[in-house]
């Protein structure tokens, strides 16, 4: 009986799978969507029900370790490297507004950003001497002098 209605059952999934995957755009669904469809197919050429799950968690399995992979590398191929947020403050120079201590201090960065900051080397750092950011810790530069960098 419910081999009589498996194609049913695999078209739900398939569908299932189709929709999670225009929310994940991630591959992976769309790929268990296909071996969905390799169930299916499997089910109109008249496979029981146990070799039509076989069937279709072998082919889901091999796509989404060999296809997968070399269509997320081609669409990603595109992306933008440029760095963004806190990756793209680390490095940066700036000078120091107020004097940096290892508990208080302003520094203006050359991207404009004004930063609560922290002396990562010896002493204290005096207004208008050039530093460069080490690390970012939630809204605290940790920065050094900029002629310590070798």
């Amino acid at each position: 009986m419910i081999a009589d209605f498996a194609w049913i059952a695999w078209l739900v999934l398939m569908a299932v799978f189709l929709v999670i995957e225009m929310l994940t755009l991630d591959f992976t669904f769309l790929m268990l969507g296909i071996g969905g469809l390799a169930g299916l197919a499997s089910d109109l050429f008249g496979a029981p029900i146990w070799l039509q799950v076989i069937i279709a968690a072998v082919v889901s399995a091999l796509l989404v370790f060999l296809l997968r992979p070399p269509l997320l590398r081609r669409l990603r191929r595109g992306e933008d490297a440029a760095k963004t947020n806190v990756p793209a403050l680390i490095g940066l120079t700036g000078q120091v507004v107020d004097t940096v201590t290892d508990t208080t201090g302003l520094v203006k960065l050359a991207n404009g950003e004004t930063w609560t900051a922290r002396v990562v080397s010896a002493g204290p750092l005096s207004p208008g001497q050039p530093v460069r950011v080490l690390r970012i810790d939630g809204a605290t530069a940790y920065v050094h002098k900029l002629e310590e960098q070798s």
